[in-house]
C-alpha cells in the first residue's frame, strides 16, 4: 500500500510540475504552414513558414494543435496536420563542411552555411548522413538542430 501511494504521489509530482512529456523534434509538411498566437483557427497568424521540412521543437499540446518553438526561437502553435516525421534539420554552425565518410579525414564534398535546410538520411553517434542542394555527404551531428 505504502509502494502505491509512492507512485501515485511520484505520477502527480511530474504531471504537476510539466515534466510528463519530453520535448520533440517535427518538421512542416508542406510548403506553406501558419504558425498561430493560439491553438485553434481562430487565433491569428504571427508567421507564414515557407518550407518544407523545416525543424520545429514540440513543447506542448492542446487538442489538435501542437505548441513549437523554431531555430530562431519562435514560438506558436501549429495544426497537428501540418506537422510531419521525416527527419530534417538546420545547420547551425558559420561553415559546415560535408565529408564523403563519417570523417573528418575522408574528402570534403560541399562547405555548408549556417541556416542551411538538409535532409537527413540516417544517424550514427556523432555523424548525420545529409542531403542538401543535390549533394549527400555526412556532417557532424552537433552542427544541427532538428529531427535527426
Amino acid at each position: 500500500m505504502l509502494r502505491l501511494i509512492i507512485v501515485l504521489t511520484g505520477i502527480f509530482f511530474f504531471q504537476s510540475f510539466g515534466f510528463s512529456q519530453d520535448e520533440y523534434f517535427l518538421t512542416l509538411r508542406y510548403d506553406k504552414v501558419n504558425l498561430r498566437q493560439g491553438p485553434s483557427r481562430e487565433y491569428p497568424v504571427k508567421i507564414f513558414y515557407k518550407k518544407k521540412f523545416l525543424p520545429v521543437l514540440v513543447q506542448d499540446q492542446s487538442d489538435n494543435f501542437r505548441k513549437i518553438r523554431d531555430h530562431e526561437n519562435n514560438t506558436g502553435w501549429i495544426h497537428i496536420s501540418q506537422l510531419s516525421k521525416k527527419k530534417a534539420a538546420i545547420v547551425i554552425d558559420d561553415d559546415l563542411i560535408m565529408f564523403k565518410n563519417p570523417t573528418v579525414y575522408s574528402k570534403p564534398i560541399v562547405l555548408l552555411k549556417k541556416g542551411k535546410l538538409s535532409k537527413i538520411i540516417r544517424c550514427k553517434v556523432d555523424w548525420c548522413k545529409a542531403e542538401a542542394d543535390n549533394y549527400k555527404g555526412w556532417v557532424k551531428k552537433e552542427s544541427l538542430w532538428g529531427l535527426l
